[in-house]
């Protein structure tokens, strides 16, 4: 108990150690703030767009493929058409984001 006193330090004087750990909290909010709530509310936006692909929308796969939804499996996988026109099976977590600009300009 002592060595862990030592370890801390004592506090200054007139300063309690509640105030102490003021920065530490302070430290913490900012990282929820500017990183872990913008992350999640992204993974929250990824998950409603994929859960809203249909039949023909063009999308970008984490692997950089360029592709159209042909079909849409009950088991959570897609059947996906590339540029010429052989089909590729992936998984519907595999979509990256909507690739309808990207596409429409070639």
């Amino acid at each position: 108990m002592n060595q862990l006193v030592i370890l801390m330090g004592a506090p200054a004087a007139g300063q309690s150690p509640v105030m102490q750990f003021l920065p530490l909290v302070a430290i913490i909010v900012v990282f929820y703030f500017f990183m872990i709530r913008p992350q999640m509310k992204k993974a929250k936006e990824q998950k409603k767009y994929i859960e809203a692909l249909k039949k023909g929308d063009k999308i970008l796969t984490i692997g950089g493929i360029y592709g159209k939804i042909a079909d849409i499996k009950e088991d959570g996988t897609i059947i996906m058409e590339v540029e010429d026109g052989s089909k590729m099976k992936i998984s519907k977590n595999a979509v990256s984001q909507d690739a309808t600009s990207t596409l429409n300009q070639q």
